[in-house]
């Protein structure tokens, strides 16, 4: 698992359906990011009830995932970051990562903890509400990070499993229990 893309993204502050909405789900490519305990650095977080803090502090999300999600938005100008992740990562797959499972990333060391939920945020990118649900009806929900040990990532990081966590369910596991 290699990483394609790293992503932050500024506050913003949209009218959408007639309510004044804040968000930093619009991320963008930049060529560095540099992970910390709660978050990303220069990366926007609005609402750290669901996003940031300890357990929640880096969202990944799987190049390979994009495939599916093109076809059923042909119409969209994709690019990395459309489901407000901050690394993009070739071969991520919900089904064989388990909560706990322990990385090394660049000179990060990263702890999975839980599968990312929907929020009307990606109603936001996609223009719709029925993402909500084709989102929850997959298994492609990416991961967060606990953040063991901060520092730069980069583009072609690869994702190095150093501790594998023992009778752990998978992410799709939890993620299917949260339905």
């Amino acid at each position: 698992m290699k990483v394609v893309s790293v992503n932050i993204g500024e506050k913003k502050t949209i009218n959408y359906k007639g309510r004044v909405v804040e968000t930093g789900i619009y991320k963008f490519p930049v060529s560095e990011i540099v992970l910390g305990e709660e978050d990303v650095e220069s990366d926007a977080v609005v609402d750290r009830k669901y996003h940031g803090g300890i357990d929640q502090a880096v969202y990944a999300y799987s190049e390979n995932h994009y495939v599916y999600w093109k076809e059923l938005y042909p119409n969209l100008d994709w690019r990395f970051g459309m489901f407000g992740e901050n690394l993009t990562i070739s071969n991520l797959d919900e089904t064989q990562i388990q909560v706990g499972n322990t990385y090394k990333l660049g000179e990060v060391i990263l702890e999975v903890t839980k599968p990312r939920e929907p929020c009307m945020k990606l109603e936001l990118v996609f223009g719709t509400q029925k993402i909500l649900k084709q989102f929850w009806n997959s298994t492609k929900s990416g991961l967060y990070f606990k953040v063991l040990k901060t520092g730069n990532v980069s583009v072609n990081d690869e994702l190095i499993l150093i501790a594998k966590s023992n009778n752990a369910p998978t992410i799709a596991d939890v993620y299917e229990t949260k339905k």
